[in-house]
């Protein structure tokens, strides 16, 4: 089992910048593809994007050019840079963990989840 621990989240205007931490403790993350998902009421966990062990990442249509991520597994960390923030990013924002050689795009294979972080972006 891993804990993870999400920050970072805030109130943010249209077209401006997060930067979304997860650190991770009770065991490494080195072997673990690593992923973020959103979530707003009634939805269900939409895929953000995704980072494996060797650092391969893959994103959503939705956030494609506008968000990043990347892993410090020295940190035992993943984050996730928001750039160019638009009304729909409104949400909030999970890390996960699944042992598979890249990142599901399915939320029901994660291992482990934190307990979030709110993004909100006002029009």
């Amino acid at each position: 089992q891993v804990q993870l621990v999400e920050s970072g989240g805030g109130m943010v205007q249209a077209g401006g910048s997060l930067g979304l931490s997860c650190v991770a403790s009770g065991r490494t993350l080195s072997r673990y593809a690593i992923s973020w998902f959103r979530q707003t009421p009634g939805k269900e966990h939409e895929f953000v994007a995704g980072i494996n062990s060797r650092g391969d990442t893959r994103y959503s249509d939705s956030v494609t050019g506008r968000f990043t991520i990347s892993r410090d597994d020295a940190k035992n960390t993943v984050y996730l840079q928001m750039n160019s923030l638009k009304s729909e990013d409104t949400a909030i924002y999970y890390c996960a963990a699944a042992r598979f050689p890249n990142a599901p795009r399915v939320a029901g294979v994660y291992e482990d989840w934190g307990q979030g972080t709110q993004v909100t972006v006002s029009s």
